[in-house]
């Protein structure tokens, strides 16, 4: 065979042989996994895969009765009502960005409690745009679901709520360390306002440790203390609406109204804030087994002004309750049963009891030029006793007894005291 012709039959072999060999390098193209779909107490869940993307769909009802008793003149009514009916979307963009949106239609008062966006590229370091729960009471930042009492405490009086703006908060050491600091439009006490009305914001900053978070062993895991400041210059216009004073009224653990400053609108005298409004409230928690601690206090100092008169008011807020866990632990999540109900046996589930005690003093310079003493009270203090049962996480019936008692208020004296008892029946999921 001459060189020519074995020079050929080389080459074709080559040829031959390469798309064999490139079909041995090549390793097969797997599918794509299928998206998953779950269904759990935790709602409707969708997903990628690899979770880069998620939506969860979830909601919440609560069925409330309040009625009031041992009251000849009383100014609540005795009612059933849809205290929340929130459905919800939480998700997951892109493995880093989170949103939340949730409307609510309890009450009969449609409105948008939450709707937000979370970018977290790390753990420690999340940046958050749009309307949110402030991050300043303790109480306020307990989810609605698990709070021990139906209706939260005085302390929510002084505080702000739920405000627009961006805030930067994170995780630091696993947990043991949190912040938040955010720039609002700036609420009255006790209030939401969904715009900004005067062209300043408010700086809120709130830190909270739990340095026995990790340590399963320890006593003190479920301890937590921490401390939150706000600062803002607030400057309301005569109006009767809240939203444009820049003050907001305080309201009762039976959502009765017990305070509220001067309003008489365009032809009468009108308070409204005129100038720095200061927060301040040390908070804390402890959690050990069946047993549950928290207490707040809250300092909130406002300039006011109606006419050519001006002040700066400064009031008080305090709460402490205790609760303990018949048949699960305690936690600021709420009770966690140590096995769901099962009503084949009747055995499972948890009970919680409660006991509370809390406070308000408004501060005494209020009257009678900026706050009618006749209609408003000067202090208010009371305790509350409350029943929980956790058929599991999700499903859970509570009854309270609250009773108030008030300095000031009323035209001959006192306001009568408040006696109110609340039932509820929940789903969460």
């Amino acid at each position: 065979m001459s060189a020519f012709s074995a020079a050929h039959l080389a080459t074709l072999g080559l040829l031959l042989a390469a798309p064999q060999a490139r079909a041995q390098a090549t390793e097969p193209e797997k599918s794509p996994e299928p998206p998953s779909v779950q269904l759990s107490e935790e709602g409707y869940v969708f997903s990628t895969a690899d979770k880069a993307f998620v939506l969860k769909i979830r909601g919440q009802l609560q069925a409330d009765g309040r009625f009031y008793v041992a009251d000849s003149d009383r100014s609540g009514t005795n009612t059933f009502l849809i205290r929340r009916l929130r459905p919800f979307l939480d998700g997951t963009l892109f493995g880093f960005v989170d949103f939340r949106l949730m409307p609510d239609f309890g009450v009969n008062q449609p409105l948008i409690q939450d709707a937000y966006i979370d970018l977290r590229p790390v753990e420690w370091l999340r940046l958050r745009a749009g309307r949110f729960k402030t991050p300043f009471g303790l109480e306020l930042l307990q989810a609605n679901t698990d709070v021990p009492f139906i209706e939260r405490s005085l302390t929510f009086d002084l505080i702000p709520i739920r405000d627009a703006g961006l805030q930067l908060h994170g995780d630091i050491a696993g947990g043991r360390l949190s912040y938040a600091f955010a720039v609002v439009n700036g609420d009255p006490d006790g209030a939401s306002i969904d715009v900004n009305t005067d062209d300043s914001f408010d700086l809120v900053a709130r830190v909270f440790a739990q340095p026995f978070q990790s340590d399963t062993s320890s006593a003190l895991q479920g301890l937590g203390l921490g401390v939150a400041v706000s600062r803002g210059l607030q400057f309301g216009t005569p109006s009767a609406n809240t939203s444009t004073t820049g003050l907001g009224p305080q309201r009762s653990t039976g959502q009765e109204i017990i305070f509220s400053f001067l309003n008489n609108g365009p032809p009468g005298p009108t308070v409204v804030a005129d100038g720095e409004h200061v927060r301040l409230s040390p908070q804390g928690h402890f959690y050990w087994g069946p047993v549950g601690l928290l207490a707040e206090y809250v300092l909130s100092s406002q300039e006011v002004s109606v006419g050519d008169q001006r002040a700066r008011l400064t009031h008080h807020a305090w709460q402490a309750y205790a609760s303990y866990v018949l048949g699960g632990d305690a936690s600021f999540t709420g009770p966690k049963p140590h096995r769901p109900f099962d009503p084949k046996t009747g055995k499972g589930g948890a009970l919680e009891l409660s006991v509370r005690y809390q406070g308000l003093d408004m501060d005494d310079d209020a009257f009678p030029v900026f706050a009618d003493p006749t209609r408003s009270v000067s202090q208010a203090q009371g305790f509350g006793v409350a029943t929980l049962f956790a058929f599991n996480r999700r499903v859970r019936v509570a009854l309270n007894y609250h009773h108030t008692s008030y300095e000031g208020g009323a035209l001959d004296g006192d306001r009568v005291a408040e006696n109110v008892v609340m039932s509820r029946f929940q789903v969460a999921f």
